[in-house]
């Protein structure tokens, strides 16, 4: 019996998720929200772990799972689904040492071959995605500098992000100058937007 868990900060496809996945005879299904997602992967014990990539603060709950905390890591996958023209959620998901990555515009059932792939310690890419794994390896941003732009995004003033990474403003101003010129954008409104289209923020 594969366990599966699915965290999602939306109930109704929290329980979508759950109720496609729960169909298949060989699988084990819980669902959580987000705020309790380590404490449900350690009562459940999951072999995967699903999360959708377009959830904010997806990477740090997940990380919280699969993290020196969580006393079974090393047998716990991660599946990530993501929306195509999101290059950065693919990017985000492999650096979290994602092993599933699905599409959620194509059909339900490359969920549950996902999780079984997974579940054996073996990577899935849905086809669809693979051109958009060409473009997140093109990710023009540093980590601090999507740091930086993540908070910019949030509302947070120069001053805040400054105080927040522990940075000068000036640092800061840099930073916001060098996302600007990196993502082609005309200013730091345009490379937020630039950059949500993208998935990087």
């Amino acid at each position: 019996m594969i366990r599966v868990l699915v965290a999602h900060d939306t109930s109704l496809v929290r329980s979508a998720l759950a109720a496609l996945l729960g169909k298949e005879p060989d699988f084990q299904v819980a669902d959580t929200e987000w705020q309790r997602l380590l404490e449900s992967g350690r009562s459940l014990g999951p072999h995967v772990c699903v999360a959708d990539a377009d959830c904010p603060g997806w990477r740090r709950h997940t990380d919280e799972l699969t993290g020196s905390d969580y006393p079974d890591r090393e047998h716990c996958g991660l599946v990530v689904l993501t929306g195509g023209g999101k290059p950065g959620n693919l990017r985000r998901a492999y650096e979290a040492k994602a092993l599933g990555f699905v599409n959620k515009d194509r059909s339900a059932d490359r969920l549950p071959a996902a999780v079984r792939q997974v579940a054996q310690g073996k990577r899935f890419v849905d086809e669809s995605l693979a051109v958009e794994f060409l473009h997140a390896a093109d990710m023009p941003l540093t980590p601090r500098e999507l740091s930086v732009l993540s908070l910019s995004a949030e509302g947070a003033s120069v001053t805040e992000i400054a105080r927040s990474l522990h940075l000068c403003n000036g640092t800061v101003r840099n930073y916001l100058a060098a996302i600007t010129r990196k993502t082609g954008a005309r200013n730091r409104v345009d490379a937020i937007r630039i950059s949500q289209v993208a998935g990087w923020v």
